[in-house]
């Protein structure tokens, strides 16, 4: 007799209300859209968890997309590659596109902070470290792109996980420090008192900020 326990793997695919492969292009085009707004490599794990599908399955799905990537499946290379790391799966720019990506980064770090920005910031530089989801819990709005902005102008970076959580905890760099005239965090304005506790905010499910 079959044993009718799905895979861990499978686990809540009743849940997920959809068949992936119905949709414009498959499970492929849900794995590649999964990649690109993913900001850390993904273990094919939770993919497969994700898209309630066999882990082989994904496994073969994004070892395709890498190839596809490289130009290998008839196409052209793209200006992007998909690499398997330690962690999982991420998508990179290509390295043939280094200097042109290296120009736009430099680029719009001459670029004045918004408004959104400068409150993220400190938020971070007050309460760090400190998660994405506490981060919008904080401000009240989503802080994603946000935070790539600041990552991306090397102002923030990712010091930890959460050990409950698991999530990404960030906090602000020795390059912040410079950019503030400042040479200890001790030298920030004591504005902290007027930013909410993150005591209250450790429940904060980082996954559904994403």
């Amino acid at each position: 007799m079959t044993d009718p326990t799905p895979e861990p793997e499978l686990a809540g695919i009743d849940e997920l209300g959809f068949d992936v492969a119905d949709l414009p292009g498959g499970a492929a085009a849900a794995v590649e859209a999964v990649l690109m707004v993913a900001d850390e490599p993904v273990p094919v794990v939770r993919l497969a968890a994700l898209l309630a599908l066999p882990t082989d399955e994904v496994t073969t799905i994004c070892e395709d997309l890498a190839a596809e990537c490289r130009g290998e499946r008839g196409g052209r290379p793209r200006g992007y590659v998909l690499r398997q790391v330690a962690d999982g799966w991420r998508i990179y720019s290509a390295p043939a596109c280094a200097d042109v990506v290296g120009r736009f980064v430099i680029d719009g770090q001459t670029a004045r902070l918004t408004q959104a920005a400068l409150e993220t910031l400190a938020v971070v530089a007050y309460r760090q470290p400190v998660s994405r989801g506490q981060v919008s819990a904080v401000r009240g709005v989503n802080v994603d792109a946000v935070m790539r902005t600041l990552t991306s102008r090397g102002l923030v970076a990712e010091v930890d996980h959460d050990p409950v959580t698991g999530a990404v905890l960030f906090a602000t760099t020795g390059y912040f420090l410079e950019r503030m005239g400042m040479t200890s965090l001790d030298e920030l304005p004591p504005l902290a008192p007027h930013l909410p506790g993150l005591d209250e905010l450790d429940d904060v499910d980082e996954g559904t900020r994403r």
